[in-house]
């Protein structure tokens, strides 16, 4: 199973964005901007999620971790 990790978009550079998954810091191929939450999987945003859903998702990790 895979599982795609909620993170916070730090930084964009020629179409790049740099995402911050509880304090790892990955590159991403997408079209964002900073302060958006994504969804990641394999190094690609695959979706576009709210903060209310990426403080939950954090949440449900640490519960299961």
């Amino acid at each position: 199973m895979c599982v795609g990790l909620s993170a916070k978009v730090v930084r964009i550079s020629d179409g790049t964005a740099v995402v911050d998954a509880g304090g790892a810091k990955r590159e991403v191929s997408s079209d964002l901007e900073p302060g958006d939450y994504v969804m990641v999987h394999a190094g690609v945003a695959i979706a576009k999620i709210t903060e209310e859903d990426d403080e939950e998702t954090d949440q449900l990790m640490e519960e299961l971790l």
